[in-house]
Parts: structure tokens; C-alpha cells; sequence
């Protein structure tokens, strides 16, 4: 696979919290799910590749070029849309994309004129009379304006109602029917990532802990459920999560053979994006 942005060795340090040595690649033709708590460092990994904070060390490149050095460039060429907002409140959608389009050497009026009509927004319209569900369609057309490469999205569907997100995932397939095309796609809400994604990489306190391609890394575990006469001294060392109630136990397990051959007769289903990311970082963690 050919990647479209690198990153190696990010750092960046505050007072009560620090990325440490992020790596990762996106690929092309990929959508790639950034999950993590909140507080976990998505967004300040994001802030770094767009240059909205100074990263302490490491390299960024985007198309192989270092983003330093080709910052303009590079920009052009990645769509963004972030959770927390970048409009002026007082103005019109037709006024705040006049301030933005210009920032853009390949602005499309035609496609932006698309996508307004296809989410049914008036341009004449002040941003502050918009829903939460609006604000990310207005981003999103935006962000999709200018034929960028990659789209950057920072919690993306927080607080948006289940329609809008479905909306939202249905978008982002649409737009990776172009060739060469990615997504960067950080949120909470995992569910949203079952359907779509590709790649997942979970970050926990700074630290990169997963990163997988999405179903390899399901298909390699299974959540298991069953009675507690089960679960002895030699079982127990098959989960990397267990909890028992008096009604019995659930687990994740990467030993899916031996399961089978030790306990026979438990419940074996494939995880979800959620049920990984809580196996990781939540607690009750027998992993080494």
C-alpha cells in the first residue's frame, strides 16, 4: 500500500500530558479509524499534522514531501473538519466560505454548489442559526471543495442524533469511490467505525497501543461468553479482559483455538471496534 501521510516520531509535551513517539502511515484508497478516550491524545495528533500546534520533534510528510517545508502544498491538498468549529458565528455560510475558498489554489464553486443543494442548506443562512448536524454538513462540503486527497475529521459525529451519523459514514463512502483517496477519521464513538473503516489504530495516553488493519484485527479475537464452572486457573490465562457476574462471564480472548479446545461448549462472537478498544485500555486487563 502507498501511503499518503507519515508520521514518526511525534512528540509534544504539556504539563499534564504528552504524545510520545507517535508513528503511524495512512494509506491511500483507505479510511484508517483514530479511537481512543477522550483526553487519549486524538486531537492534539491531529493539531500537530495540521501545524494548529508546534510539535516538540518528529517528521510529518504528506505525499512523501515534509509538510515543514511544504505546508502550503500539502494543505491544499487535505480537507478538514473539526469537532470544536473554525466559523465566524455572525456570518453567512455564503460569507464564511468567501473567506475560506480562496485558501485553496484547486476551489471547485461548482462542487461546493453540489453539496450545498445535496444537504439542503441556504446559503443565506448565519452560522449561529445552524443544528450540530448542519455545522458538520456545511464542514464537510467545505472540506470536500477543493479536491483534497485526504480528510481529516476530529469527532466528527459527537452529539449528532444516529440519522446524520448515518448520513454522515454514507458521505465518506461516497467520497472513497475516487481512486487514490483517504480518510482520517478520530472519534469516541466506535460504532461508527464497524461499517466503514479499514485500519484502526488506537492511542491511550499519548501511546500508540493498536494498529491494524480493522478486520484482522476482529477476526483475530472473539468475545466469549458463558458459564463460570468454565473459568479455573488454566482458562483464566486464555482472556486478555474477563468479568464474572453470578450469571457468568465474558471475555476477550486473541486464543481462540485453545478456547475451543478447553472450554467447548462457551459462546464465541466476533468483537466490536469498541469491545478491542476497551480490551486495551480498560481495566480488569490481563494482557501483558
Amino acid at each position: 500500500m502507498t501511503p499518503i501521510l507519515e508520521v514518526k516520531n511525534l512528540n509534544k509535551t504539556y504539563n499534564n500530558f504528552s504524545l510520545k513517539d507517535v508513528t503511524f502511515s495512512l494509506n491511500k484508497d483507505c479510511i484508517t479509524g483514530f479511537i481512543g478516550t477522550n483526553g487519549s491524545g486524538k486531537t492534539t495528533t491531529i493539531k500537530a499534522i495540521l501545524g494548529l500546534i508546534l510539535k516538540d520533534s518528529g517528521k510529518i510528510k504528506f505525499s512523501g514531501m515534509d509538510m515543514d517545508d511544504n505546508e502550503r502544498k500539502s494543505k491544499n491538498k487535505i480537507g478538514i473538519v473539526l469537532d470544536e468549529g473554525y466559523f465566524y458565528e455572525e456570518l453567512t455560510l455564503k460569507e464564511m466560505k468567501n473567506v475560506i475558498a480562496p485558501c485553496y489554489t484547486e476551489w471547485d464553486e461548482a462542487v461546493f454548489s453540489a453539496y450545498i443543494k445535496q444537504f439542503d442548506l441556504k446559503l443565506d443562512q448565519k452560522i449561529a442559526t445552524l443544528s450540530k448536524g448542519m455545522r458538520m454538513k456545511y464542514a464537510v462540503a467545505l472540506a470536500l471543495s477543493h479536491h483534497a486527497d485526504l480528510l481529516i475529521m476530529d469527532e466528527p459525529t459527537s452529539g449528532l442524533d444516529p440519522l446524520v451519523r448515518s448520513e454522515l459514514m454514507d458521505i465518506l463512502l461516497n467520497f472513497m469511490k475516487e481512486p487514490g483517496k483517504s480518510v482520517f477519521f478520530s472519534t469516541h464513538i466506535t460504532s461508527d467505525l464497524d461499517k466503514i473503516a479499514d485500519m484502526i489504530i488506537l492511542i491511550d495516553d499519548g501511546r500508540i497501543i493498536v494498529n491494524e488493519e480493522k478486520d484482522e484485527l476482529l477476526d483475530t479475537h472473539a468475545l466469549v461468553k458463558g458459564d463460570n464452572r468454565f473459568i479455573n486457573e488454566q482458562t483464566q490465562k486464555l482472556f486478555l479482559t474477563l468479568h464474572q457476574s453470578p450469571y457468568g462471564f465474558e471475555g476477550i480472548t486473541r486464543k481462540k483455538k485453545d478456547v475451543r479446545r478447553l472450554m467447548p461448549d462457551v459462546l464465541m462472537e466476533r468483537p466490536t471496534v469498541e469491545d478491542i478498544m476497551l480490551t486495551y485500555i480498560g481495566g480488569n486487563n490481563n494482557a501483558n
